[in-house]
């Protein structure tokens, strides 16, 4: 995409427009923030329980802190990272720039001589960037704290054989993995909601329809992306005892 060249040149050369970018930050931390905390707690009490349950049968209760810490930090965190973005942030973008572009606000900026790849498309990568792995650590954080109460609380699990397990099977390529997916997830929904808005024709119908294109498609692309993702590190970074 043109405009991430555009973006890594101006962050180069000190031009990228801050403020626009911190003000698309602050927006898309807004509306995911809360939503993620509610998203990770259910999914590691979820997570927790069902482990729980099939090692309970097995008599290897001390792995439920390993079960679900790396169901938490390799699939649940970046997949809940990239529905939320995907689903507000996108849905976002794509409208403010369809409405934009019914506008003519875009055509209006290239009769200017202003790029709009550089003032409207550029700040909002970056942003998307930079907010997608801060919400997918939260996202670990909420979960794996929650998955340890339910196992503490209502398995009968000790703390100390909880974070044994948890330390000896997740490492810090973890992390990076999740990391990764999280960065990837939301490179894809940004590009696919400012195309999608900087596309929008028809009126306010023609904005409706590319707010749902974009979510539809960044949730499809993602759900397929993470499937090559995890295949990738299963082969390179398999899970092994600490």
């Amino acid at each position: 995409m043109e405009a991430s060249a555009i973006a890594i040149i101006d962050l180069i050369r000190g031009r990228s427009q801050w403020r626009e970018i911190l003000t698309q930050a602050w927006f898309l931390i807004k509306v995911t923030t809360i939503p993620g905390v509610l998203m990770a707690i259910p999914f590691g009490v979820i997570v927790s329980i069902q482990v729980g349950n099939m090692v309970d049968q097995l008599g290897a209760d001390s792995l439920i802190g390993a079960a679900g810490g790396l169901g938490v930090i390799k699939q649940g965190a970046p997949l809940a990272t990239g529905l939320l973005l995907a689903g507000a942030g996108a849905a976002a973008i794509a409208a403010d720039l369809g409405a934009r572009t019914i506008r003519d606000e875009v055509d209006a900026m290239r009769v200017m001589g202003i790029d709009p790849r550089r003032r409207l498309v550029a700040p909002r990568v970056i942003a998307m960037l930079f907010v997608a792995p801060l919400l997918n650590v939260l996202i670990i954080v909420m979960g794996v704290l929650a998955g340890y109460l339910v196992a503490v609380a209502a398995l009968d699990v000790t703390p100390g054989s909880y974070w044994e397990s948890f330390g000896s099977f997740t490492g810090g390529a973890d992390v990076w993995v999740s990391l990764g997916k999280s960065v990837i997830f939301g490179y894809l929904v940004v590009g696919i909601a400012c195309q999608r808005g900087l596309e929008a024709s028809g009126g306010p119908r023609g904005v409706a329809d590319g707010v749902n294109a974009s979510v539809i498609l960044s949730v499809v692309s993602i759900a397929v992306v993470n499937a090559v993702l995890t295949q990738i590190a299963a082969m390179f970074l398999p899970t092994e005892l600490a």
